[in-house]
């Protein structure tokens, strides 16, 4: 597509996943603006980790950024963009994630959650086992592996909520990191070193990626709402329209 061989294409991809969520904010029954207080420093704490880890990866070329579609603006050798995008898609993930807790009352996958968090949790690391000589898939797995038997440990009340919301964000996450991974222009935003993934993809997504958006949603939803249930009281919580709802 032409129109998408562009130096702002990372960006556009950007304001594109932000425009609604960011929109619609405001609206009266969501009224995502007020857990702004629990999602940005949530947001904050899985940069701790993803933004190092991001900065390694790229030094040592397991991927790497395609000048052609970014403005070429740098920061500890990560674009302006890759910087913007670890606050940009846990935003617009969070604001699915309320709005399936506001419209779904009912907590669909609760009965499965816990066993499908142990069960992918030791597939994680029959993985990472599998492809140990890949750094990639080795640090994804094993992290992600450690996440979810954690969360299937503390067991939380919100762990069905939240996969839920996962696979509701795959469907966006398919079309930006398609467009991310080259499925709509004539070379990849994102580049990844070949003996450094397993080589599956989702169209032209490493499936690593799969797991690592998985990880870094986690990370936000288990500070979010930690924060979010150490402000309330029983009697507030109970209260609580979006709360009462998350409980199933």
């Amino acid at each position: 597509m032409a129109f998408l061989e562009t130096k702002y294409l990372y960006l556009i991809l950007l304001a594109f996943s932000l425009a609604y969520p960011l929109a619609q904010s405001f609206e009266h029954r969501i009224r995502y603006w007020k857990n702004w207080k629990y999602l940005f420093p949530a947001t904050t704490v899985m940069m701790l980790l993803f933004i190092p880890w991001d900065i390694r990866f790229t030094r040592l070329g397991i991927w790497w950024f395609n000048d052609r579609y970014t403005t070429g603006v740098r920061f500890l050798d990560l674009p302006l963009e890759e910087w913007a995008f670890f606050l940009v898609v846990p935003y617009a993930c969070l604001f699915i994630y309320e709005v399936l807790n506001y419209y779904i009352r009912k907590d669909l996958l609760a009965p499965v959650a816990r066993p499908l968090m142990v069960l992918l949790s030791i597939a994680l690391v029959a993985a990472a086992f599998v492809y140990r000589d890949r750094l990639y898939p080795l640090v994804t797995f094993s992290l992600t592996s450690f996440a979810l038997l954690l969360t299937a440990l503390f067991n939380p009340v919100w762990k069905g909520r939240f996969l839920l919301a996962y696979l509701v964000c795959l469907l966006p996450f398919l079309l930006v990191n398609g467009a991310l991974t080259g499925a709509l222009t004539e070379q990849p935003v994102v580049n990844y070193n070949p003996a450094q993934i397993t080589g599956y993809r989702i169209i032209t997504i490493p499936v690593e990626d799969s797991i690592y958006n998985l990880l870094m949603l986690l990370m936000v939803v288990s500070v979010y709402e930690a924060l979010r249930s150490s402000t309330k009281s029983p009697a507030s919580a109970g209260s609580d329209t979006s709360s009462s709802k998350c409980s199933g």
